[in-house]
């Protein structure tokens, strides 16, 4: 759990039974709470802005405005906002389009609800939570080498292998576990390799060295 007594949570979804069930869900948690249920993108985006939740859960496939240009819209004023996509399908195209649109998670609607109080959990620790059939679509397109440009081709080998273990959902500290080096020189590696890639955050380093 994070350092804060209770993780605030919004639910999109325009299922009425899903987002009535998730909410009561999270209101039944020690350690979380619903502080919001929209079942439109059009609501969430008039309402979330000023009732900001640490996490978002959003449907991927909302009737009007669809959840990937939900958070587009969200992570433009809402830059630092988490987003956990839930979804019926496992699309690999709506995956990479979620994840380029600023998504930091990927879980299935069947995900059992014990997983995805961990995922909510997770997200706020620096994870990137994913269902295990999702994180397989993004392993397989890891294994398809990416395009070498001229970004790309500058990462070192130590750098390529702290992005391989990014895509797989990895933290930090496991990161450094795995490869034996401190969590600080993790961070230290990432730094670079945002500035070798001129972005911002691990996701978009991630998906610039896929090419996606």
């Amino acid at each position: 759990m994070t350092e804060q007594s209770t993780i605030t949570v919004s639910v999109v979804e325009d299922n009425d039974a899903l987002r009535e069930g998730w909410g009561v869900l999270l209101k039944g948690s020690p350690g979380f709470t619903c502080i919001g249920a929209y079942s439109s993108a059009e609501e969430a985006l008039e309402k979330i802005p000023s009732n900001i939740p640490d996490v978002i859960l959003m449907d991927i496939n909302l009737p009007g405005i669809s959840g990937v240009d939900c958070v587009k819209k969200l992570k433009k004023n809402l830059p630092a906002i988490s987003i956990i996509m839930i979804t019926v399908h496992e699309d690999s195209e709506q995956v990479f389009e979620a994840l380029k649109a600023g998504a930091n998670g990927y879980l299935v609607k069947r995900t059992p609800p014990a997983k995805i109080l961990e995922a909510i959990d997770d997200v706020l620790k620096g994870g990137s939570p994913m269902s295990s059939q999702i994180a397989r679509l993004v392993v397989q397109s890891f294994q398809n080498p990416p395009a070498i440009n001229d970004e790309t081709a500058a990462l070192t080998t130590r750098e390529q292998e702290i992005l391989a273990l990014l895509a797989k959902g990895f933290r930090y500290k496991e990161i450094g576990e795995s490869l034996f080096i401190s969590t600080e020189t993790v961070r230290g590696h990432l730094r670079h390799i945002y500035e070798k890639l001129s972005v911002r955050s691990r996701t978009e380093a991630v998906l610039k060295y896929l090419g996606k």
